[in-house]
């Protein structure tokens, strides 16, 4: 898959995910400078990586996201971005997000290797969407082709509801 930045080709670092796969072990970096894992989530997932909480298009997204949040009380959404902590609890708190959870891989970027979404060269996440199942399994990934673009909100909302009415037996 050929992802470019603001229209120059870039390469990414670390595995693609596709629908199926397992979803990686992760190491990120909470708001309150505390570590989160993959053990810390359960339940139906979705993660959201992008650039900077500091974009307009990154900020239009989880702005995004965290109102339709509300139409999916029981999933938990991240935004995982390579913004230092302190950045992203300063821009929800001005934002008003509250639903999306923000968390940092600027540590160590295990969740940008795990997921294949780290730039290289310019370390920072590429934006890509995953939905991931109670049972750790990818239902929906994507890789946004042009990283200055938005994700298919759509798409994600669509495989959210899909999963949340298999789960429900409908």
């Amino acid at each position: 898959m050929q992802i470019t930045f603001k229209g120059e080709k870039v390469t990414l670092k670390g595995t693609q995910l596709k629908m199926g796969d397992q979803f990686p072990s992760f190491t990120l970096v909470k708001n309150d400078l505390s570590v989160a894992t993959e053990k810390d989530f359960s339940g139906v997932r979705v993660f959201l990586t992008i650039p900077s909480l500091d974009t307009g298009v990154c900020d239009l997204e989880i702005r995004n996201f965290n109102q339709k949040a509300l139409e999916f009380p029981d999933v938990f959404i991240c935004a995982v971005s390579l913004d230092l902590p302190f950045a992203q609890a300063r821009w929800c708190g001005a934002k008003g997000v509250y639903a999306v959870t923000t968390l940092s891989d600027y540590r160590d970027r295990s969740f940008g290797m795990a997921t294949g979404t780290l730039i290289e060269g310019i370390n920072l996440l590429t934006r890509a969407a995953f939905v991931v199942n109670e049972s750790n399994v990818v239902q929906y990934a994507e890789y946004v082709p042009e990283v200055a673009n938005h994700p298919d909100y759509e798409k994600v909302y669509r495989a959210i509801s899909s999963l949340l009415q298999r789960k429900e037996g409908k």
